[in-house]
């Protein structure tokens, strides 16, 4: 079945559920009824209980073990009492990236110090910390020796080569002035934020590198929230938030939406701020995280933002410098309360969907990318254009009543079908003690063939299955055993580092680890396409908008039993093409570059 008439039956399915929704709900609803009513959650029961979906045992295949605390990860979020204000229940975000080149990705948690009104002293300040991978699933805490001791109301954190020295840099977003590292190897992290012109002030939110010029110089997109004011006089006031009340101190609403940064990399050392002349400083959104990925495969990373209570950006990469707001065409700038993102190709069809996580009662969203169709607009060119399946594909209804953060596409189980991970947390107050957040479950989806996704998160093991305040998470082959695992960061509690323990059932696993000499170290926008048998699958590097997180750049594929990769294609950075027969299975493989710009 071609792509064409797989859109109409979709549509066809959409009508065939609407149609027996109407019958259910005509035959089923009690006299007297209103079956528009809805519950307390925002659901409407006669239209969600048809679509909910049973769990059969063959697909309780995940398990996941907490390994924190033997891992040697001690770490305490944000260890302070929460006064509800906006900043402090953000949240923050965990990053995962090799930053000293022993081919073990190594974990950056970030913290945030404190309470923007009472800081306490010195000595119980949150810090960030570091911790080196040491190749035995066990990591070391290396923050004072490498330097990154400096205190922050620290949110998200993104590692890139912006010197194209061939070490990773850091990147950490702040309310208040954000912070570039410079990694100088064995002399550890120099502080560059001011002479870099990067240092922008505000309320920072979610990073993203990539080289949206193509030049091989990575550039840096910074979110920025709201123009967030501290007013002791609003403290105790209440504010609607859609249906639910609220102290006017947390409310998004409360407070105007701040302009974005993009950073471009001067290649001195320097950068400047050009999102104003390319048209992507997204000034009417309160925007938490922004992702690079090729929409079209036209060879330029475009740019998709989550805003919350705003519709969301969407701009396709003109390749002169500037992009074209593209969202009302998109069909994808819908406006809610968007957290985070997760990009990739869930239904193998050579273009990279979009999912994107919503606050309470908004349903997430799973964006389908039909640019591969080739469809013509009025003037001739391929038609961007994205469809929300979430519905259809088992993710809608049953996030209605979560508030969805960090989340992301990856293959827990080999197979070869892209999963998907969601960490929940709400930000309405416990009524018993308002210093506290509601916990929630986090969700755990994996993907059957042709019958969508099933939440199966209460049966893969105790450190999913358990309620928290979730915020931040990204996802890490941290022990390179060929199953991907979790790093989530639970709101002022300790994190959970998720080692996954699932038996392998026979299944097979290939990574690719990217590296461009010269420029663009990381290859970032470079894209993976593998075939095995008559499936095909893809990826593309640094294409990630995870809540205030980065996930590992090292690219994993779930291969089924297949015992060979047969052809594998890797369109690089700067467009040039190579392409490879018959790998080997279950090995990481590591491909170098020289890129011609």
């Amino acid at each position: 079945m071609n792509k064409r008439q797989k859109l109409i039956l979709h549509w066809s399915l959409y009508f065939i559920i609407g149609v027996i929704a109407l019958v259910a709900l005509a035959t089923l609803t009690e006299f007297g009824k209103d079956p528009a009513a809805r519950n307390d959650d925002g659901s409407i029961a006669g239209l969600t209980n048809i679509l909910d979906r049973s769990v059969t045992e063959g697909m309780k295949r995940f398990n996941f073990t907490d390994v924190s605390e033997s891992a040697g990860i001690v770490f305490q979020h944000f260890p302070a009492t929460r006064e509800s204000l906006l900043p402090e229940d953000m949240g923050s975000g965990v990053a995962w990236g090799d930053y000293d080149n022993d081919g073990n990705v190594d974990l950056f948690l970030v913290n945030f110090k404190g309470s923007i009104n009472s800081q306490g002293t010195e000595n119980i300040l949150g810090r960030h910390a570091l911790y080196q991978n040491q190749g035995d699933d066990t990591f070391v805490n290396v923050t004072e020796k490498v330097g990154l001791t400096a205190q922050s109301f620290g949110l998200a954190a993104a590692w890139g080569d912006y010197d194209n020295d061939d070490d990773l840099d850091l990147y950490i977003s702040n309310y208040g002035a954000n912070s570039l590292y410079r990694n100088d190897g064995d002399a550890g992290f120099v502080d560059v934020s001011q002479p870099a012109g990067i240092a922008d002030t505000g309320f920072g939110a979610g990073i993203a590198w990539g080289d949206f010029n193509r030049d091989g110089l990575i550039d840096i997109y910074v979110c920025n929230y709201v123009e967030f004011i501290n007013d002791s006089s609003k403290k105790g006031v209440m504010q609607q938030q859609y249906a639910t009340e609220i102290p006017f101190t947390i409310n998004p609403s409360s407070y105007d939406a701040a302009a974005n940064r993009l950073y471009k990399n001067n290649g001195d050392g320097t950068f400047t701020d050009v999102a104003k002349l390319a048209g992507v400083d997204n000034i009417d959104g309160r925007s938490l995280v922004a992702a690079w990925f090729d929409f079209d495969a036209d060879g330029f990373q475009d740019l998709y933002i989550a805003n919350d209570i705003s519709s969301n950006g969407v701009y396709h990469n003109q390749g002169d410098g500037t992009f074209a707001d593209i969202g009302a065409s998109s069909l994808a700038a819908d406006y809610r309360g968007a957290m985070g993102l997760a990009v990739g190709d869930y239904d193998n069809d050579d273009d990279l969907d979009l999912f994107v996580t919503h606050w309470l009662a908004q349903e997430n969203a799973l964006f389908r990318n039909n640019t591969s169709l080739n469809w013509k607009d009025d003037k001739g060119n391929k038609k961007i254009f994205f469809i929300d399946e979430a519905e259809i594909m088992g993710l809608g209804q049953i996030s209605l009543k979560t508030v969805g953060w960090s989340t992301s596409f990856t293959d827990f189980d080999n197979d070869g079908l892209l999963d998907l991970w969601v960490v929940n947390g709400n930000t309405l107050q416990q009524e018993q003690d308002n210093s506290k957040l509601q916990p929630q479950q986090m969700h755990l989806f994996r993907q059957q063939q042709d019958g969508g996704f099933y939440q199966v998160a209460d049966y893969a093991g105790v450190g999913i299955n358990q309620p928290f305040v979730g915020r931040g998470g990204a996802q890490a082959d941290y022990n390179n055993d060929g199953k991907m695992d979790l790093a989530i960061v639970r709101y002022g509690e300790t994190p959970l580092l998720l080692r996954n323990t699932a038996k392998s059932e026979n299944n097979n696993w290939i990574k690719f680890r990217l590296r461009q000499t010269g420029k663009n170290t990381r290859a970032l926008g470079a894209r993976i396409k593998i075939k095995t048998a008559e499936l095909w699958q893809i990826a593309e590097i640094g294409s990630q908008g995870l809540y205030l997180s980065q996930n590992d750049t090292d690219i994993h594929f779930g291969l089924g039993n297949h015992t060979v990769v047969d052809e594998v294609t890797i369109t690089w950075a700067d467009a040039k093409t190579k392409h490879y027969k018959n790998i080997s299975i279950n090995q990481t493989i590591k491909l170098t570059h020289t890129p011609k710009y």
